[in-house]
């Protein structure tokens, strides 16, 4: 399903054709097994399943998921598909060990596929790397994981960066298994590169809203030298929350025929923000510049605002959840694929405690881990 290095897929999984519709556990079936078949005892599906239930029930390391596991009464191990053992036919669990390496071994693009959300139909996706500072080990450096996540927190997919590269050169196999036509796909100043653009624009039918800065310097200065005094579509919005008052001005100019050299560039939009910390009464002013293939009758100054907050979705909805609740960057998993799939069974942990109503993670964890056998596996579809 895909190509590897020796500790990273370089390619995603071409295995998304035909998954609308299917539950967790036939999705997984999906996976193939990388054991050898000699030797193998446990069902590698419901190593799996093991994984992501315990994770939903708050487990946070492969220790407690072996923990969960143990604990694990006969009737959750059926559900799971555990190994039957003797003639009395008991559910026997896999060890932590056997956890660490399957979930180890396991391709990394084709779980973050097949257990993410489905984009189509999305008014926008943000793209966005974080690093798992706790996977750092001698001289491997951390693993950086390029996550995919849709304007209304649903985590799509990931991948991570190889070593020694950044997240452009994992932009479009990040996306390319997806159907994005019509999707508005949001990104840092770091992702506004022409071939970025060209792919979504030409090959995905996508759409795109860059932010624009010093990296892209010349266009950088036509965007500033722009006349923007006499925009007049413009959008005002304030807001009062988390200790600060913002006020956010949008203005959004056609381009078409103003000569910026950007492929597919429709609209120039200039966000001033004003920022007021309501403890210490400091003031703060920012100015960003973004670039989009969107027309003035596709996106008013209004949705252009509403676009370029969403890209800190992922931000605040799944880098931070997954530090906080998960404590993610203190965790110490580190070999093989080890740390992108756990990040990956985070992920699926949060779209699932979301979708089943809770907007906060830790309060949908807490709710699942207190019948830790039954709840997880409902929320997860495991009949």
């Amino acid at each position: 399903m895909c190509r590897k290095s020796a500790t990273v897929c370089l390619i995603k999984s071409p295995v998304l054709d035909n998954v609308a519709g299917l539950s967790l556990v036939e999705r997984l079936r999906l996976l193939p097994d990388p054991r050898r078949r000699r030797g193998v005892r446990h069902p590698f599906v419901a190593v799996l399943l093991v994984a992501a239930s315990a994770v939903v029930g708050g487990a946070q390391s492969f220790a407690a998921i072996g923990q969960w596991a143990a604990n694990a009464p006969q009737h959750a191990l059926a559900r799971l598909g555990a190994r039957v053992v003797g003639a009395l036919g008991v559910r026997v669990t896999p060890s932590v060990a056997t956890i660490h390496r399957v979930v180890g071994m396991a391709c990394p693009g084709g779980l973050a596929d097949l257990t993410g959300a489905d984009p189509a139909g999305s008014e926008s996706l943000a793209i966005d790397g974080k690093a798992a500072r706790g996977s750092r080990h001698g001289t491997s450096p951390a693993a950086h994981l390029l996550a995919a996540m849709t304007g209304d927190g649903r985590t799509v997919t990931q991948l991570r960066v190889p070593d020694k590269t950044n997240e452009i050169t994992c932009f479009a196999a990040l996306l390319e298994p997806f159907d994005l036509t019509g999707v508005t796909i949001t990104a840092d100043a770091l992702h506004t590169q022409r071939g970025h653009v060209r792919f979504l624009v030409e090959e995905k039918k996508a759409h795109y809203l860059f932010v624009v800065k010093a990296n892209q310097p010349e266009l950088h200065r036509r965007l500033r030298s722009l006349p923007w005094k006499d925009v007049t579509s413009r959008r005002y919005d304030r807001e009062t929350g988390h200790g600060r008052r913002e006020t956010r001005a949008t203005r959004a100019l056609t381009v078409t025929d103003l000569g910026l050299d950007f492929p597919h560039a429709a609209q120039a939009v200039r966000i001033l923000r004003h920022r007021t910390d309501l403890t210490t009464g400091k003031v703060s002013r920012e100015t960003v510049y973004a670039v989009t293939d969107l027309t003035s009758h596709q996106a008013s100054p209004q949705r252009l605002g509403r676009l370029a907050r969403s890209q800190w979705t992922i931000e605040n909805r799944l880098h931070f959840v997954r530090d906080t609740t998960f404590r993610e960057d203190a965790s110490k998993i580190r070999t093989g694929h080890a740390p992108e799939n756990m990040a990956t069974l985070r992920n699926l942990a949060i779209n699932t405690v979301r979708t089943a109503g809770h907007q906060n993670v830790a309060a949908g964890l807490r709710h699942a881990s207190y019948e830790p056998f039954t709840r997880p596996l409902d929320l997860l579809g495991i009949a």
